[in-house]
């Protein structure tokens, strides 16, 4: 079992900054695909950014591209998310989330919910206008 914990969050102004950070328990960090996931009100969960185990490859939504950075430090078993230039769209429950099944080499970068095993409990982003 894996919990994971978001932190961060916050309210800010248009063209602010936030980092995210997501902390893992035990170990076996180092083998989780990670990603970063968001729900506005009356929205749908939607994928933001993903990593593989080892860090080297990314994935980001349109929505976010140029603009947020994901990475991960896999010796303090956490992940994080850079959000620069945020806008009002921008606001919405961020979660992190795992996946323990890819294999410590895997390349794999994972941008579907239903890939993921386990979610933290979320932290709210609002950026005012």
């Amino acid at each position: 079992q894996v919990q994971l914990v978001e932190s961060g969050g916050g309210l800010v102004q248009t063209g602010g900054s936030l980092r995210l950070s997501c902390a893992a328990s035990g170990r076996a960090f180092p083998q989780y695909a990670m990603g970063w996931f968001r729900q506005a009100p009356g929205k749908e969960r939607e994928f933001v950014a993903a990593i593989n185990v080892s860090g080297g490859r990314t994935n980001y939504a349109d929505s976010v591209k140029g603009r947020f950075t994901i990475s991960r430090d896999n010796t303090e078993n956490t992940l994080y998310l850079q959000m620069n230039n945020l806008k009002p769209e921008d606001t919405a429950v961020y979660y992190c989330a795992a996946d323990n099944r890819v294999g410590i080499l895997s390349r794999a970068v994972l941008s579907r919910a239903d890939e993921y095993d386990f979610w933290g409990q979320g932290t709210q982003v609002t950026v005012s206008s």
